[in-house]
């Protein structure tokens, strides 16, 4: 899940003025602007070839005062769809699917009703959102219940894939398929589907198998129903506003929501993870170590989208154009009390990891550019 795009400024002069070789001063002061302005804390880990820098600001626990930790684990939320388009990309150069394979193809009659129409959709469009489908996290009575202070009532309930598409179902598309370009949850909820129909695993097993432990990302999880975040790991917390990322007011309450069932996510955005093994999943995607040549130029594609030139999608993969002229790859993710980011030059061999542990506020995009403009 995402908490609306946050996108960078508009395109000006060309060059890298990278933090990196200022000594960070500009990504460390973004780091402490963004948590002077709502998040009670926030990371950042950088590297750069064999040099690495690391941030903090604030606090991980409003209680104790507990300082942020270079190692935290949290909550990395449309972080995963990047995990999930890889391993439908592996599949396809394994010749187990088509991402020109129609949702009906896999999962006949899931798609239907109100306008929806399975057999006129291809895999594909589910990855870089040209799907049409509505997004389930955008339905209102879904917010008051996740993103409004329901959550506190139902943060333990537990929703299956099969439930969150029905319910992308009461409504119409927004668009007929290819026609245009609109985020959405739904598409990643049925993407896993499929990876399920095609393999005979859960996504979250494909995830494990394929990625996390050829890569020995021993810190990130596919939690399912489970509730806690393992340590080492700060709180989370958020003023449920009814939206996810709502701006919150000053004096407005401020809830813990570090334990909750994230099944409502799934993999839309469950991930759990820290700062360094989502700079190694990058750096490792971006230079080839995870996909076939042909299937990383797929993933790097991208749809046009209007209004926005410095912004680009392609397979569960963000392209932004950075004030400086910096191209950087990767995707950000917000989910109930954690708004994280990472993003890397086309290479990999520049690459930032933030998290913060507020959802209210939060201008995470700043450190972003920051770092690779230096300013």
């Amino acid at each position: 899940m995402t908490a609306g795009l946050t996108l960078p400024a508009s395109a000006g002069s060309t060059g890298d003025g990278s933090a990196a070789r200022g000594g960070h001063a500009a990504t460390r002061a973004a780091l402490d602007s963004v948590v002077r302005d709502g998040s009670p804390g926030g990371i950042a880990l950088a590297e750069l070839g064999h040099t690495t820098w690391s941030g903090r600001a604030g606090t991980s626990d409003l209680a104790t005062g507990r300082t942020p930790r270079a190692d935290d684990r949290f909550r990395v939320g449309s972080i995963t769809k990047t995990f999930v388009a890889t391993v439908m990309l592996q599949l396809e150069a394994e010749g187990k699917l088509s991402l020109d394979d129609t949702v009906d193809h896999w999962l006949p009659g899931l798609v239907t009703g109100n306008g929806n129409d399975g057999s006129g959709i291809r895999l594909r469009q589910l990855l870089n959102h040209t799907s049409g489908i509505y997004s389930y996290t955008d339905d209102e009575d879904f917010k008051r219940r996740e993103f409004g202070t329901d959550f506190l009532r139902h943060r333990y309930d537990t929703w299956t894939p099969r439930r969150i598409v029905r319910l992308a179902m009461t409504h119409r598309p927004v668009f007929a398929p290819g026609d245009d370009w609109s985020y959405s949850d739904t598409n990643y909820v049925i993407a896993s589907m499929v990876i399920q129909r095609a393999t005979g695993h859960s996504y979250a097993h494909e995830i494990e198998q394929r990625i996390l432990r050829p890569l020995r990302l021993d810190s990130t999880s596919l939690p399912g129903t489970r509730t806690r975040v393992p340590g080492p790991s700060g709180r989370a917390y958020s003023k449920l506003t009814g939206e996810l990322a709502g701006p919150g007011g000053p004096d407005s309450a401020t809830y813990d929501v570090t334990e909750f069932n994230p099944s409502f996510a799934g993999a839309a955005g469950e991930v759990i993870s820290d700062s360094r093994d989502l700079n190694r999943f990058y750096r490792s995607l971006l230079s080839g170590r995870l996909l076939e040549e042909p299937q990383l130029k797929e993933m790097m594609t991208t749809v046009p989208i209007k209004g926005m030139p410095t912004f680009a999608y392609g397979l569960g993969l963000m392209k932004m154009t950075l004030a400086c002229g910096t191209e950087v790859w990767g995707h950000n993710g917000g989910i109930q009390g954690s708004i994280s980011q990472t993003m890397a030059t086309a290479d990999g061999r520049h690459v930032l990891s933030v998290n913060f542990n507020g959802d209210w506020n939060v201008h995470e995009q700043r450190v972003v550019d920051a770092e690779f403009c230096g300013a």
